[in-house]
């Protein structure tokens, strides 16, 4: 198992730990906005977004409404993204319009 993430439909960013994308959809869900992989860095205390879906593509923030926690412990953290992972240089903070 991977830890992944998606955005649906819905512009709600989903976490899990599945072997594929889809995996994280509900039966009526379509992902049109892409995802990628996730991990916890204890250091910062946040969770860093990265790379993208071979499925569904590069995840598009600009269409995020809303973060379903439960894929992660239910416990909101920090988040940002690394456009140029593995390179942890750059992050860029994640928001939910």
């Amino acid at each position: 198992m991977y830890q992944k993430f998606i955005i649906n439909q819905d512009g709600v960013l989903k976490f899990g730990h599945v072997y594929l994308h889809k995996d994280l959809l509900a039966r009526d869900e379509r992902c049109p906005y892409g995802g990628g992989l996730w991990k916890i860095d204890e250091g910062r205390r946040a969770i860093l977004l990265y790379g993208r879906s071979f499925d569904f593509g590069a995840p598009d923030f600009h269409h995020l409404r809303r973060i379903e926690w439960t894929g992660v412990g239910g416990q909101p953290l920090p988040l940002f993204y690394l456009p140029h992972w593995p390179e942890e240089d750059l992050l860029m903070p994640v928001f939910a319009g």
